[in-house]
């Protein structure tokens, strides 16, 4: 299996200095200005950015898509992906489809008979405009698809849902431009998922659980050339320390971590992080997005940290350790983060999940926070964050609304894809070694790298997304931003 667009992804990364996390936590940096600008009123009333900067509304809850089926509704989770036509992939989860509605049944609907109307819809768009060329259903019957996440050649769509049945992950291939029957990934377990991310060096899947004493976990497969074959689910332990909470750790505590196996990874009832705290496991105040950048593997819980608005934890799978990088001081400053991304620039995008106004908030490698967007529509959460490949982008729902957007403007630039690079089936770009990706050398089967690159209750809403497949990123900015998740702290007098 080609693992091309998550190579490339950590490889950009690999030549950057290796500054220790520990270093970065002796500031306590806020942002005067936002570094797009402040904010400026939408006279529609449905977003608000940074001057210079437009959105458009790709698709709407209800609108007819291509296979003669209508958008469902509550967009959630979502991720962007290279097509080998070179045209945009955006695979979007749905909660559910009340208000807009699948439109009909079809026999590949998953446990037809359960009547749930969760799923994920393919939505293809053309990056020389972004403009919408044609979406389609891919997956329907599932409950509550909240969050997922980019594999190779796939979006992994999971069911944020312990009801009978339900409570797993589901791979969803970006080709398909049809409903398929479902794929579902029992190795990674039966539990109330959120979301997960892919190290292409390992194929091993992390994954997040939406509870207020959550677990985290990890699939290792037995032959990483079939991550989705026989392996074991394991949940993360600090050493020495049995259910450690960690929501009460300090910014900048570094911990060490082993894992334990668990032994009934599809249980009957909502038991998983029972057995797995029985064994020491650490507990998460609701795991929410995650991300894997720079070897790193970022993880965002909406609760936690001094004020319960939410952490941000960096686990760095190298030398099993996780350590606090972010979290909120005041809901005013950073309200419930629920989804988190490495831009293709360096910064990190968040989006919140909150009880008053949402926004989508920056974070520099220097740990400034800014704000990016404003929700002018409603209270509704911001869900799916995600980047086009190309870097020129930002996809982003409004669940509530049901609505699908697209964001272009004056972003910062970045290398591009090499033109003379091909693209192979999983979306991904193929490079060479002399290429301006920083001396990067991608096979089929594998990689080598020169130096040269308030809250909602537990079962709540969710947005989280991750940079498409062969996205464009800045090498060395990347990984500062991957390194340099500093302190997120900002004072309420610096909002726009």
């Amino acid at each position: 299996m080609r693992r091309r667009a998550f190579l490339r992804r950590s490889a950009l990364a690999a030549g950057a200095a290796s500054l220790p996390l520990q270093a970065l936590f002796t500031r306590t940096a806020r942002a005067q200005a936002s570094p797009f600008g402040p904010l400026v009123p939408d006279p529609e009333g449905v977003l608000d950015l940074p001057e210079g900067f437009t959105y458009a509304v790709l698709e709407r809850a209800g609108d007819t898509m291509d296979d003669g089926l209508r958008v469902p509704g509550r967009p959630d989770g979502m991720g962007a992906f290279m097509g080998s036509d070179g045209l945009v992939v955006l695979m979007r989860n749905h909660e559910n489809s009340r208000g807009g509605g699948p439109g009909a049944r079809p026999p590949e609907t998953y446990r037809e008979a359960d009547g749930y109307e969760g799923g994920v819809s393919r939505l293809v768009v053309d990056p020389a405009d972004y403009s919408r060329v044609s979406s389609n259903l891919v997956l329907l019957g599932t409950a509550r698809n909240c969050a997922g996440g980019v594999f190779p050649g796939a979006w992994m769509s999971c069911e944020e849902n312990m009801d009978d049945g339900h409570g797993y992950v589901f791979r969803c291939p970006i080709d398909a431009t049809s409903i398929l029957p479902p794929e579902r990934i029992d190795g990674y377990g039966r539990f109330n998922h959120e979301a997960a991310a892919f190290d292409p060096a390992t194929s091993i899947a992390y994954l997040t659980e939406d509870r207020g004493d959550s677990c985290f976990y990890r699939f290792v497969p037995d032959d990483a050339s079939d991550p989705y074959g026989a392996g074991e689910l394991q949940a993360l332990k600090i050493v020495g320390r049995d259910r450690l909470d960690l929501g009460d750790e300090s910014l900048g505590t570094t911990l060490d971590v082993e894992w334990v196996g668990l032994t009934d990874p599809t249980p009957a009832t909502d038991t998983l992080r029972d057995e797995a705290q029985a064994l020491g496991a650490a507990i998460f105040q609701r795991g929410e997005g995650i991300d894997f950048a720079g070897g790193h593997v970022f993880i965002c819980t909406t609760r936690g940290g001094p004020s319960g608005r939410g952490q941000i934890f960096a686990l760095d799978p190298t030398a099993s350790t996780i350590t606090v990088v972010g979290a909120s001081p005041a809901g005013s400053v950073l309200d419930s983060p629920d989804n988190i991304v490495v831009a293709p620039w360096g910064d990190v995008i968040m989006a919140e999940d909150p009880g008053g106004t949402p926004y989508v908030r920056g974070l520099t490698p220097t740990g400034e926070i800014y704000d990016f967007a404003r929700n002018a529509l409603s209270d509704s959460e911001f869900a799916g964050v995600t980047f086009s490949p190309l870097g020129d982008a930002l996809f982003v729902n409004i669940q509530t609304n049901g609505l699908t957007l697209v964001v272009t403007g004056p972003f910062p630039e970045t290398p591009g894809p090499d033109p003379d690079a091909g693209v192979d089936e999983d979306g991904g770009v193929t490079l060479d070694a002399g290429g301006r990706d920083g001396g990067v050398t991608l096979d089929a089967g594998g990689a080598t790298t020169d130096a040269g690159g308030g809250p909602e209750d537990e079962a709540g809403g969710c947005g989280c997304s991750a940079p498409g497949a062969g996205a464009s990123s800045g090498g060395a900015a990347l990984a500062a931003a991957a390194l340099g998740l500093a302190v997120v702290r900002r004072s309420d007098s610096d909002e726009n």
